[in-house]
């Protein structure tokens, strides 16, 4: 059997992570400015996190849903406590885009309705719903396009207004910043009337904080500097640093049904001790103020760089959009400068480290980076 070949790869195999660094198999160490897509938070390897996954693996990695598991309500409580969100109910599973699929589809059981509003460059995943409402014709099959979605411009309040206004939209999903849109932060104005228009309406506000939440952005949350609550926000990526694991924060307005949700897989014992480990170590190590310590710095001095036409960013999520493509940027910074970056689209590089990133790890990263671009 081979493998499916979906994955352009470049020719590197990661096999060692300690901290911000990777090395591959040949022993050549790189900066891990990309954190495998957003998703180490708290460094690669980190001891606490190594101990706690190992113990727990070591009694009892799984067993079903149908019976108790307190590592679940612990982490609830943990994760209520650090974002602010106490008061909220907690549903685990396994994926960013399975989190959106049960959030789209708690909101239809909600208010009955079926229509979605999505924003234009918006990703929130790739399975049935969840990619119908991303922002992607190419990766939308038939089967998919059921005409459950309309797509508007970003911070466009006018619009939503209008079609919030015909009274059939469940729900309105957006990212807290969009990530694979090219680091565009919605603009705080429109999230505030944004969240009015739902409130108006009974439409159900779903905050895909995915790739923008667990302290990336200098908050908890990036909708956090924009002064809104939504009804259910949605977390992966850097819940479990690498552990494959995500959820769904949902308001108390929202009432259980015993069989209404369900996985086989999600808040299993090993994913719960590896995200309660995370949010040991983020509060232990002041992590989320580092994110936005060192992400200030870093946009600080990125705007002296040439070729930068725009900075976007908050935190450690940032966006470098270039004049003229990048292809050929992040490939020396990867191979000649021994630098993980992310790229959106043909003129963005951008920048996820872990949110252990120090200043002197972000200097060393701006060094590399004047090597590659004069």
């Amino acid at each position: 059997m081979t493998l499916f070949d979906v994955y352009p790869l470049f020719d590197v195999n990661i096999v060692k992570g300690k901290g911000c660094h990777v090395w591959d198999a040949k022993g050549n160490e790189y900066l891990d400015l990309y954190g495998g897509h957003a998703v180490i938070s708290i460094g690669h390897a980190h001891p606490h996190y190594v101990e706690a996954v190992s113990n727990q693996v070591a009694k009892l990695g799984f067993y079903s849903n149908s019976v108790i598991n307190t590592l679940q309500k612990d982490l609830a409580e943990k994760l209520g406590a650090m974002c602010g969100y106490d008061d909220y109910q907690l549903f685990l599973i396994n994926s960013g885009a399975e989190a959106n699929e049960n959030a789209l589809k708690l909101a239809s059981f909600y208010n009955g309705r079926t229509r979605v509003i999505s924003f234009a460059k918006a990703f929130h995943g790739r399975t049935s719903l969840a990619v119908e409402v991303t922002n992607n014709p190419k990766i939308i099959a038939p089967i998919n396009d059921n005409g459950h979605v309309t797509y508007l411009p970003l911070n466009d309040t006018e619009a939503v207004k209008a079609e919030l206004s015909k009274g059939d939209v469940c729900a309105v999903i957006i990212e807290g910043i969009q990530g694979v849109g090219g680091i565009q932060v919605p603009n705080t104005e429109f999230m505030k009337e944004l969240r009015r228009a739902c409130d108006e309406t009974n439409t159900v506000l779903i905050l895909d904080e995915i790739q923008s939440g667990y302290g990336r952005s200098g908050k908890f949350f990036a909708h956090q500097y924009m002064g809104i609550k939504p009804d259910m926000i949605t977390v992966a990526k850097g819940i479990a640093n690498g552990f494959p694991m995500a959820a769904v924060l949902i308001s108390p307005k929202f009432t259980p049904v015993y069989g209404q949700l369900g996985t086989t897989f999600g808040g299993n014992h090993l994913g719960c001790a590896a995200a309660i480990a995370v949010l040991d170590v983020m509060k232990e190590e002041n992590l989320i103020e580092n994110a936005a310590k060192v992400g200030a710095h870093l946009m600080e001095e990125l705007k002296s760089f040439k070729g930068i036409k725009e900075l976007r960013g908050l935190g450690l999520m940032i966006g470098l959009e270039f004049e003229e493509p990048i292809k050929e940027i992040r490939s020396k910074l990867l191979f000649e400068q021994k630098v993980f970056t992310g790229v959106s689209g043909t003129n963005v590089i951008r920048l996820l480290p872990p949110l252990c990133l120090s200043m002197a790890e972000a200097d060393e990263f701006l060094e590399r980076l004047h090597n590659v671009v004069k």
